[in-house]
């Protein structure tokens, strides 16, 4: 019997599947068994199989061969397992050593011609296969991918006869060079902040935003600018670490929309349409693949038109909001992605827009702007710390200020950056993320402050996260500011960001 390995993801977690190869009596004819819970492309695999042997002038033996794919309840899905199950079937028939294969963690999938093809997953089955000693098979295209996990023992091949020239001694498949990410490329198709005329009250938002990572909710007509804000948001946001270069290309890697040639580098920006599903903005599917929200991770999640998500989708954020990940939840399986992503929506404050200009606003105003501001629960609202005005700019303002130079996104990600290091020296973690004993210590305040900001929580009606909320949020202005302690022009400034009134907080 053979027995080799492959991999299936159980969101961020691995699974070992042993893929056991075993002859048996004679037959008239070859016969090809898969066994073990697997879907449709799992067993399809075994015809694919048959025409690369086809392809390679090899023929299967008159015999019953069985596939074993173990641990048996857990269900296999993708077709890349038809590598494993290849090479199993070549040790049996003597073509390839199994005692050198039996080293391997062997992912692929097969061409009816022998060519192996790009598949999901590489990343993750490198890392884990480097944790395990072991090294890893895979295809071609993804050598530089599973290089990235660090380890050197890698065959990268195109071919299944590459493969096998390998192991036979005839061709070396040279190892996968190891390259930088390249952040260039995605720094030049973000905008930069100098190009938004006007606007200094949102920018100085997004620059509290970036700095500790708060969720923010612009609210303004139509063409005042929200989207182009949020979209230069991550020119302003600190470089991501190693380790969230890491995490975050595992997720696009498990997803399927990782570039084989280069990391997830810069902080993804995720832009979803209102259309967009529960399942995706969540994750889901008979493999339990990660949503929008997890491809957000380490960055931002932009949603606009906000009402126009449906309420059910939108709920699925509050839970993620406050703990960072998210758990699929399916018959079969049951996966838990990251999720630690900085939210960022935009709204109109009524369906036509023009709420407040008796010029443009329909006549259902302002009955019809607490409906449509009510299309988004409370609860989701609490959890956004910055809700900023962005009022309309007047063409003859525009061009009037051409003429005075704008701060640019490399001015404001000084200070960004600066922020954010003074955050990570004293607590180890940004401010959005402190809680329990950290958040009691280090967003300490004074009683004359904090005298004042409970009379302010008790007359704009804060619930106690609200409360909390705000008081992370004046920690980012002080550290913006480079001060120790937070002090009471970061405190009222903080008390600027939330909304007293629903019903208002957009006229």
């Amino acid at each position: 019997m053979i027995s080799l390995s492959s991999l299936i993801f159980n969101g961020m977690d691995t699974v070992k599947i042993d893929v056991q190869i075993q002859l048996s009596a004679g037959l008239a004819k070859p016969e090809v068994n898969i066994i073990g819970l697997a879907d449709r492309a799992v067993k399809e695999s075994a015809e694919r199989i048959r025409n690369t042997l086809s392809a390679l002038n090899l023929s299967l033996p008159p015999r019953r061969l069985t596939v074993n794919l173990s641990p048996a309840d857990v269900e296999k899905s993708g077709s890349h397992f038809d590598l494993p199950i290849l090479c199993g079937i070549l040790c049996a028939l003597g073509i390839l050593p199994e005692e050198q294969l039996s080293k391997y963690v062997i992912l692929g999938e097969i061409g009816l011609d022998g060519t192996i093809s790009k598949i999901n997953g590489v990343l993750p089955a490198s890392v884990w296969a480097a944790q395990n000693n072991l090294g890893i098979i895979c295809p071609g295209v993804q050598g530089v991918e599973a290089r990235w996990a660090g380890h050197m023992n890698i065959l990268a091949a195109n071919h299944v006869l590459d493969l096998i020239n390998h192991f036979k001694g005839t061709q070396v498949l040279p190892v996968p060079p190891m390259t930088s990410p390249d952040k260039g490329v995605v720094q030049n198709k973000i905008g930069d902040m100098s190009e938004v005329h006007g606007q200094a009250a949102a920018k100085r938002a997004l620059e509290i935003a970036a700095a500790g990572g708060h969720a923010m909710l612009m609210v303004g007509p139509p063409g005042s600018g929200k989207t182009m804000l949020a979209s230069r948001l991550p020119g302003i946001m600190c470089d991501m670490t190693a380790a969230e270069i890491l995490e975050s290309s595992i997720i696009y890697s498990i997803a399927g929309k990782l570039d084989s040639t280069n990391l997830v580098s810069t902080r993804p920006f995720r832009n979803v349409h209102h259309t967009a599903s529960a399942p995706a903005l969540a994750g889901g599917g008979s493999d339990a693949r990660p949503g929008e929200i997890s491809l957000a991770h380490n960055g931002v999640l932009f949603l606009d038109e906000l009402p126009e998500f449906n309420r059910v989708t939108l709920e699925i954020l509050r839970q993620p909001m406050e703990s960072g990940n998210i758990l699929i939840s399916r018959a079969k399986r049951n996966a838990t992605y990251p999720a630690r992503f900085q939210l960022i929506a935009a709204m109109n404050p009524c369906p036509c827009g023009h709420l407040g200009n008796a010029a443009l606003s329909c006549s259902r105003a302002p009955r019809c702007a607490e409906a449509y501001q009510n299309k988004i629960s409370g609860p989701l609202l609490d959890r956004i710390d910055l809700h900023v005005d962005v009022d309309a700019v007047n063409p003859w303002d525009m061009k009037r200020e051409d003429s005075t130079p704008r701060e640019t996104s490399a001015q404001i990600r000084e200070r960004v950056v600066a922020a954010r290091n003074r955050q990570l020296a004293r607590q180890s973690k940004i401010n959005a993320q402190l809680d329990g004993k950290d958040f009691d210590k280090y967003v300490a305040m004074d009683d004359e402050l904090m005298k004042f900001l409970n009379f302010a929580a008790e007359k704009m009606g804060l619930s106690a996260r609200g409360y909390n909320r705000t008081k992370r949020l004046a920690r980012t202005i002080a550290d913006l500011r480079g001060a120790d302690m937070v002090g009471m022009p970061d405190i009222t400034e903080a008390l600027s960001y939330r909304p007293i009134n629903r019903g208002k907080f957009a006229v």
